[in-house]
């Protein structure tokens, strides 16, 4: 006979015991996945929630507009970039003098042109020229270049009313402004409709907020 070493209740009824373990580590498995399964159900729609709700979600035509704005711009550089090149405001900064005139003694520093050239990217000015000559051709065949004429005619060229400003008429002639910012830029183009001598140009759109047409700097440098 083997001689057993040590307290018999090691020893005692090895399957209860095992019988015991396995049923305790199962109902902390059972418990750990109720627990789990029943945060889990609610964690869920939280978190589908929270995602959903950061994000913002663009309307059907301030898509399709951010797409023809992408489009029309396509063959211009990328986002970003300086103001263009400013040009000076007389040939080599000199300044013509009368017979006789003594030249100043102080250096003249070359001006700088105001409006939107001192101010519009390399991918603004490029996009503008594309505007500008999709919408001249569009407002030409206008024969009735009432505001209501001329917002249709935009329309149809894919600028939505969120983005059309200050449609006014003045005799046979309509004037109008378009935001055309995009990816931090400030372009915005201000035209007149009237039909032949239909005439559109860029401008400067404020940095941030709202477009004020108040705020535009024209191609003049005025607002």
């Amino acid at each position: 006979m083997t001689r057993i070493h040590g307290p018999i209740r090691q020893f005692t009824r090895p399957g209860r015991a095992l019988a015991v373990g396995v049923l305790a580590s199962l109902t902390l498995v059972g418990c750990g996945t109720d627990q789990l399964g029943n945060d889990g159900a609610q964690d869920g729609p939280d978190a589908s929630t929270d995602s959903k709700a950061g994000v913002t979600s663009l309307s059907a035509d301030q898509a399709s507009f951010a797409k023809m704005l992408d489009r029309v711009a396509q063959p211009c550089p990328p986002p970003g970039g300086p103001p263009v090149a400013a040009k000076p405001a007389s040939p080599q900064g000199k300044q013509s003098l009368a017979p006789g005139e003594t030249p100043p003694t102080d250096p003249i520093e070359p001006g700088v042109l105001p409006g939107p050239e001192s101010v519009l990217n390399a991918r603004d000015w490029c996009a503008s020229v594309q505007h500008e000559q999709r919408i001249i051709e569009a407002l030409q065949m206008v024969s009735s270049p009432t505001p209501a004429n001329v917002r249709k005619a935009l329309n149809s060229l894919g600028y939505i009313d969120e983005h059309i400003h200050e449609l006014t008429q003045d005799g046979k002639t309509t004037r109008f402004y378009l935001d055309l910012r995009e990816n931090g830029g400030r372009l915005c183009e201000a035209g007149t409709a009237a039909g032949e001598t239909t005439d559109v140009s860029p401008c400067v759109a404020p940095a941030t907020g709202a477009f004020a047409v108040e705020e535009v700097v024209d191609s003049h440098g005025t607002g």
